[in-house]
């Protein structure tokens, strides 16, 4: 495995840039925050990985693909298949939950590129969640608005204080055009059109949790080569029906319009998690196929949560070979690449 030394590099000067960091309100605790505002250690990039000759991984300092962005500085991992990766090969875009991290989803990075996908698990301000922000909002567009903001930079939303260079969209391409730039005939610029933006229909977009959150609205918005949601969205917001007080999906979830046709949009979620009833009311709200959902079972590793099992590399239930036991789900989810247009 080969692995991009250059980002390692900045580790030392970056984390000491944000010693001094603090808190922003909302976020969980200070040391999950803080935790996030320094590059990942080289134990954090290299555990759990299952070794692989074939594989390509290259490890992407937010702060070095793009100067402009200061928080949320845990690296970005890109990686492939060199025997089975082609110039069609499509991209599995991955974005951790609320306080996660790239470097938390390993095995799910490595299943998605031997299916035949480059993968990137991305980086982003994933502090406060959306349910955490919005949940004293009685306005039902909050989740929709803090998700515009934290996704495209959009203005619309005062629960966050994302900044523009640190929207997803802003460090995808940044960390595509990085990558274009180092490793140039690895294929990464023909996720881009020719302005620049992300070729949506030749990525595949997913997450866990507040990420595949981020994944549905992407998915709605623009049209996508697949969508894979782990345990997400379950954004909602109180109303009074018939008399009581009750969670309600939120608009952007249940507005039937949407960029990406049902028959590519993909989720698994556990049957013991707390929102699952939630998560359950939002995927057919987004008219995810029943065939196309997976209620997982199998009790978390460790004393992980339910729902950090279903791609956490910490919690997910192995096999009596020590694999991964629900690789048969992630790969039912990730599907065969199909290759979008090139440009």
């Amino acid at each position: 495995m080969r692995a991009a030394a250059s980002a390692l590099a900045l580790m030392i000067g970056l984390a000491a840039a944000v010693a001094g960091a603090k808190p922003v309100p909302g976020t969980a605790t200070s040391d999950e925050y803080l935790g996030l505002q320094r590059p990942s250690t080289a134990q954090q990039l290299e555990r759990n990985w299952v070794p692989d000759p074939r594989r390509t991984v290259h490890y992407v300092a937010p702060a070095e693909a793009d100067p402009a962005v200061r928080r949320y500085l845990r690296h970005n991992i890109a990686l492939f298949r060199r025997d089975i990766a082609t110039a069609q090969s499509p991209l599995f875009l991955f974005l951790p939950g609320t306080g996660g991290a790239p470097d938390h989803s390993k095995w799910l990075l490595s299943a998605a590129a031997d299916q035949g996908y480059r993968a990137i698990g991305l980086m982003y301000d994933d502090m406060p969640a959306t349910a955490e922000a919005c949940s004293h909002d009685p306005d039902p567009t909050c989740a929709g608005r803090l998700r515009a903001k934290r996704i495209f930079g959009e203005p619309v939303s005062d629960d966050i204080d994302d900044l523009p260079a640190e929207t997803v969209v802003s460090r995808l391409v940044a960390t595509l055009k990085w990558l274009a730039a180092h490793h140039p005939d690895e294929g990464w610029e023909t996720y881009l059109d020719a302005q620049g933006a992300p070729l949506w229909s030749r990525i595949a977009v997913s997450g866990h949790s507040q990420g595949a959150g981020i994944a549905a609205f992407i998915a709605k918005r623009h049209e996508v080569a697949r969508v894979a949601l782990f345990s997400s969205p379950w954004d909602y917001y109180h109303a009074m029906v018939d008399g009581t007080d009750q969670r309600v999906v939120a608009p952007w979830v249940s507005a039937p319009e949407s960029a990406t046709p049902p028959d590519r949009w993909f989720a698994v979620l556990h049957a013991a998690e707390p929102q699952a009833r939630n998560i359950l009311k939002a995927y057919r709200a987004l008219r995810v196929p029943a065939a196309h959902v997976h209620v997982l079972a199998l009790p978390p590793r460790g004393k992980g949560s339910a729902h950090g099992s279903v791609s956490s590399d910490f919690t997910t239930p192995l096999d009596a070979a020590g694999a991964p036991a629900y690789l048969g789900d992630w790969r039912f989810l990730l599907g065969q690449p199909v290759a979008g247009p090139t440009g």
